[in-house]
Formats: C-alpha cells, sequence, structure tokens
C-alpha cells in the first residue's frame, strides 16, 4: 500500500527544506523546543486533504496541535516559501521540456466562503451567497502556473491581466526566463476586445470564444485542461468550501496545492 497523501516524501522534502526561514532559539531561557518543520508540515497537509477544522487535528498523529500548524502556514505563507517552491518545481518540468508554451488557458472557480471574511462577495451564481473564486492560468500541459484569490462577485474578465502578470520568469532552459505563452486560450466569459488588445501588446495571441457564436468552435478541445486542473484543486477538501475567514491562510492553501499538482508532473517524468 502507498504512503498516506500528506505524508511528505524526501524528494518533496528536499525542495522545501531549503527555502522554509530558520530561526535561532535563545540562548537563555530558550523554551521548549519547537516540533520539526517536516512534522507540522505533514499536519497542514492532512488539513489540506481531508478538510478537518484545525483544531480537530488529531494529537496522536504526532503532527503537533492545530493551532502549531495554522501558524506555521501562516508564517511560511508570508516568507513566500509556497511561491518559491512553485518557481523551483516549474523550473524543473521546464528544464525537461515539459510545460507547453504554445498556449496556456485560463478560467475561474466560484466555491462558497461559509464564514464570510476577506476577499468574499455575493456570488451571482449561488444566490448572492458569501463566496470566492479561484482564478487559474495553466499551461497547454494544465500545469498551473499562477492562482489568484479574489470576492465571489469579480467578474472574470478582470483577472485576465492580473494573471498574466502572476505568471513568474521560469527557469530551467538557456537563455533569459520565460513567463509569456504563445497564445492565450480562454472561455466567452472573457470576450471583451480591450482585454484581447491588452493581451496583444503583451505579444501574446487571444483565442478567445465570442458571445451569441455557436458551440462546436472546438476550443474546447485545448481548453479542457483547465478544467481538469480546477478537478485536481478541488481534489483537495480544504479547497472545495472557503473555512477561512483570513484570506492569507485560505490563499497559502491554494498556493500549496497548485505546488503539489506540479510535483505531481515531476513524479509522472519518473
Amino acid at each position: 500500500m502507498g504512503a498516506s497523501p500528506w505524508i511528505v516524501s524526501n524528494a518533496l522534502w528536499e525542495r522545501i527544506e531549503p527555502l522554509l526561514p530558520r530561526k535561532e532559539r535563545r540562548f537563555r531561557h530558550p523554551g521548549r523546543r519547537p516540533l520539526p518543520d517536516r512534522q507540522v508540515l505533514c499536519g497542514i497537509l492532512f488539513v489540506l486533504h481531508t478538510g478537518i477544522q484545525w483544531e480537530y487535528l488529531p494529537r496522536e498523529l504526532g503532527f503537533g496541535s492545530g493551532m502549531t500548524c495554522w501558524r506555521r502556514l501562516r508564517d511560511w505563507n508570508e516568507a513566500g516559501v509556497w511561491q518559491q517552491l512553485h518557481e523551483v518545481l516549474l523550473a524543473e518540468l521546464n528544464a525537461a521540456a515539459r510545460l507547453d508554451w504554445s498556449r496556456a488557458v485560463v478560467d475561474s472557480s466560484h466555491v462558497r466562503a461559509i464564514k464570510g471574511g476577506g476577499l468574499t462577495g455575493p456570488s451571482p451564481v449561488d444566490r448572492g451567497r458569501s463566496g470566492s473564486k479561484h482564478h487559474l492560468i495553466t499551461d497547454g500541459h494544465g500545469t498551473p502556473l499562477a492562482v489568484i484569490l479574489t470576492g465571489g462577485n469579480r467578474n472574470d474578465v478582470t483577472q485576465l491581466m492580473p494573471l498574466i502578470d502572476a505568471v513568474p520568469p521560469i527557469r530551467g532552459r538557456i537563455g533569459h526566463p520565460r513567463r509569456k505563452p504563445d497564445s492565450l486560450f480562454a472561455d466567452r466569459g472573457y470576450d471583451h476586445d480591450i482585454y484581447r488588445d491588452q493581451v496583444r501588446q503583451h505579444r501574446i495571441v487571444p483565442v478567445i470564444a465570442r458571445r451569441g457564436a455557436l458551440h462546436g468552435t472546438g476550443l474546447g478541445t485545448y481548453r479542457w485542461v483547465v478544467e481538469r486542473s480546477f478537478a485536481w484543486l478541488h481534489g483537495f477538501k480544504r479547497l472545495r468550501i472557503r473555512w477561512e475567514r483570513r484570506a492569507d491562510i485560505h490563499e497559502a492553501f491554494l498556493k500549496l496545492a497548485c505546488c503539489l499538482i506540479t510535483h505531481r508532473q515531476i513524479n509522472s517524468l519518473c
């Protein structure tokens, strides 16, 4: 039987450990020795995979208390650990020529925000209930390149350019780091000529479905990869419903999930 998905593998830990901030212990009155980062990360992944509430994290697992895991997740997110990890993983895929730069695909997905909080809003697709949106851009294979969290009432097209700008410079190949695909695919929710012009100004060819056009244009042949990526994201139960009032904590889960999906793509190379 395979290991539980919240157990941090050696391969993943080797990539994460150098990125974690170090805290020097006080010489006098050092206090209780902190729990090892790897065990705490297992606790964070347990919450991400199962969706369990922090206070119910089982102590017998040896991952520490829910509050300990919550604090480390907050601190590591503030230190930019997940963004750095994502860039490292993308560079590995790029070096192996496993990123499809011929096109990128964008889309969004709504999640209900049970407790409200920052970056929420009345959702037009959920009877005005409080919700948030996950905005995602992937390469042609469906590998996440960047993700943005907004309120549930934000129009998809307003996040088109921020998504493009959020793609980090990805290393791994000879020459300058790359961050722009050749073309961009999107559905009718992004149909606006002003934004098409802005995409062209970035030297990217916009391939966006037009409202009123008949279905069967063939764009779904390329756009399905982002739908699959959302299915992967929402396979993490903590992301199906937003329980966190603090937007940065939910965003940390979102970025960590993108890192795990990207790491799976690297494992598929073996």
